[in-house]
Parts: C-alpha cells; sequence; structure tokens
C-alpha cells in the first residue's frame, strides 16, 4: 500500500501540482516560439527546464522511485551550464 492511498488529500495535492505544472509548461512552451527576443526566450527555457524539474519532482511523489531524482539533477546542472553559456554568448555580441 503507498502513502497516497491513505492520504487523500495528499494524492488530490499531488494530482493538482501535476495539473499546474502541466499548464505552466506549456504556457512557457508558447512563449519560448512567440518570444520577441533572444534573452527573452532564454529566460524561458530556464523557465521550462524548471518546470520539468517540478514535473519530475511530483511524478517521484506519486509513484515512489527515488531514481528519477537523478535525472533532475543532470538537468538542472545542465540547464545551469547552458545559461552561463548563453550569458557568455549575450556578452560578446554585445560587445561587438
Amino acid at each position: 500500500m503507498t502513502i497516497l492511498a491513505t492520504y487523500p488529500v495528499l494524492n488530490f495535492a499531488i494530482h493538482f501540482s501535476f495539473a499546474c505544472l502541466t499548464i505552466a509548461l506549456f504556457a512557457g512552451l508558447y512563449r519560448l516560439l512567440t518570444g520577441p527576443s533572444l534573452p527573452d526566450r532564454i529566460v524561458v527555457m530556464d523557465l521550462v527546464a524548471s518546470l520539468v524539474i517540478g514535473l519530475i519532482i511530483t511524478y517521484i511523489m506519486l509513484t515512489g522511485k527515488p531514481v528519477y531524482l537523478n535525472v533532475a539533477v543532470v538537468i538542472a546542472l545542465l540547464v545551469f551550464m547552458g545559461n552561463i553559456a548563453f550569458a557568455k554568448y549575450l556578452k560578446r555580441r554585445i560587445e561587438q
């Protein structure tokens, strides 16, 4: 028996947060496609990555399989390194 079966409020909260994160993810993807400038799109890419990490953590809470936590950590590290690379690119672009 999982913990969700004993706490129905927790079950509802996890499913509600999963739905909210999914809606926010689609809104972020729409903004990514229609963003007016490159820095706006970079910020939205960071937001989308954070939402994906939130979805992974919500899935971990739902299933009770903490093995996916490694995936969330790897995504966070890749996004951090990507933000640094984009910042250096934008700095060089502004200097030229």
